[in-house]
């Protein structure tokens, strides 16, 4: 019987043998990011239901408010951005 074996090195680095879990700081930026996240999952939605037929009227209309959900969380997440470089408070 022989023994497998992989050619290569691990790709990822486990620490001590044990998965390494988000940071606080990683887990704070997926929480601001979280609107802009969930705007783009609605666009997304939107965009899927509209795959496989021709968009009515109100499919269209659905798209350009998830759409507009998304452009305004972006800008909501980059003024948050430019308020905490720039030290500014509100």
């Amino acid at each position: 019987m022989t023994n497998i074996a992989a050619r290569q090195t691990a790709v990822t680095v486990a620490v001590d043998g044990i998965d390494r879990e988000p940071t606080a700081a990683e887990l704070d930026a997926i929480e601001l990011e979280m609107p802009v996240i969930l705007a783009g999952v609605d666009l997304l939605d939107a965009q899927i239901i509209t795959l496989d037929r021709i968009p009515s009227e109100l499919d269209q209309r659905r798209i350009r408010r998830a759409h507009r959900r998304v452009l305004a969380a972006r800008r909501e997440l980059a003024n948050r951005a430019a308020t905490a470089v720039s030290g500014v408070g509100a």
